[in-house]
């Protein structure tokens, strides 16, 4: 195993990242990626919302996700965004408007599926139809992990407390819910970090290769989204210095860092897939 390889010390899988990260030159990409990012961004949280509206789940509660997540001024402007298109759009989206929202939130898939080729350092020799299929398909699939997320914190929180007051401990509830909240979520997140890099890449590894990167993306992703949130509004004067595109201007700031982050999970996986692959090349040699 290479974790009981002595030859191989985390010290070895970092610098080997850092490597890869300065060769896949992985700062433009993530600029790349935050280009794209900011343009699907709006229509996945309508398309959400849309699907959100069919459920038991009010949509407060996903707008409260992004609140403990964003930057205020940022939350702010996405809010208000969020808020005019449901306002200036019928209670349901029709099936041209349905389709366009979907292909249009399907484009940082797209993009996420390049920067994941590119850590694997691998040529997309893919049909473009295949390509944008699988863009939809994992833009579908995040929407309705998300959903459902949402969905088991709710109904969670409502079973939860039953089970709670039938056992007499219902004063033990919050603080209980509190943790296993966070764990509704990490798991979440981290199984859909898993399948993404499981089957966007063009030579897709295995499930059991991509958890070390899906779990380093999901604690980095929830890392970077506390601290930033944390920084900016206690700390930055970004609204001061930019005035009214402040907002815009963090929401682009944290998209960047969390393009990064899904990036350099991509590149974990792949520096040890690189070193195990030539532990296993060694041995092979010595017997």
């Amino acid at each position: 195993m290479f974790f009981l390889n002595t030859n191989n010390t985390l010290f070895a899988v970092i610098k080997r990242m850092y490597s890869r990260f300065k060769d896949n030159n992985i700062p433009a990409f993530a600029s790349q990626l935050t280009y794209s990012f900011i343009l699907s961004f709006f229509p996945f949280l309508i398309f959400l919302l849309t699907l959100i509206s069919y459920t038991p789940v009010n949509s407060e509660k996903l707008m409260a996700f992004f609140s403990d997540t964003l930057p205020q001024v940022s939350y702010n402007i996405v809010l208000n965004t969020i808020n005019q298109a449901i306002a200036s759009r019928q209670s349901t989206l029709l099936p041209i408007g349905m389709i366009t929202t979907i292909w249009m939130s399907s484009n940082g898939m797209n993009a996420v599926i390049s920067g994941l080729n590119k850590a694997f350092n691998q040529k997309e020799s893919r049909p473009f139809w295949k390509v944008r299929g699988i863009s939809i398909i994992a833009t579908l699939f995040l929407a309705i992990a998300i959903l459902f997320s949402l969905v088991l914190l709710v109904f969670g929180e409502i079973v939860g407390k039953k089970i709670f007051q039938f056992l007499g401990i219902s004063h033990l509830f919050i603080g209980v819910w509190n943790i296993t909240r966070y764990i509704i979520t990490f798991s979440s997140m981290t199984i859909v970090f898993s399948l993404l890099y499981r089957f966007t890449p063009n030579n897709p590894p295995s499930l059991k290769e991509v958890i070390p990167g899906a779990i380093f993306s999901t604690s980095g992703w929830i890392i970077v989204s506390l601290l930033f949130s944390i920084y900016v509004n206690n700390y930055s004067n970004y609204s001061n210095m930019y005035g009214g595109i402040g907002g815009i201007i963090i929401l682009l700031i944290w998209l960047y860092w969390i393009s990064v982050i899904i990036l350099l999970g991509g590149e974990l996986n792949a520096s040890l897939i690189s070193i195990c692959g030539k532990d296993n090349t060694e041995d092979g040699k010595r017997k």
